[in-house]
């Protein structure tokens, strides 16, 4: 048996609003306040970063890279 799968039947399988805030009032005892905002600013700087990075596609679609371009040839070595 899995542990995900033991502890969806160990919390009904619910997991609500009243579930989470416990969840978060024992993690503010166990870590402190300054540990889960340094966790919470890490977490919305890695969104942030990775959004940014989805935005900015280096190869987007249709450029025709790889199409047998010779425009711009590699230099050859000597």
């Amino acid at each position: 048996m899995s542990t995900v799968h033991s502890l969806a039947q160990l919390l009904g399988g619910k997991l609500g609003v009243p579930e989470l805030l416990i969840l978060l009032a024992i993690a503010l005892l166990f870590f402190g306040p300054g540990k889960l905002a340094d966790f919470g600013n890490g977490l919305g700087e890695g969104i942030k970063n990775f959004r940014g990075a989805l935005k900015s596609d280096p190869h987007p679609t249709g450029t025709g890279s790889g199409t047998g371009d010779q425009s711009n040839p590699p230099a050859e070595k000597k």
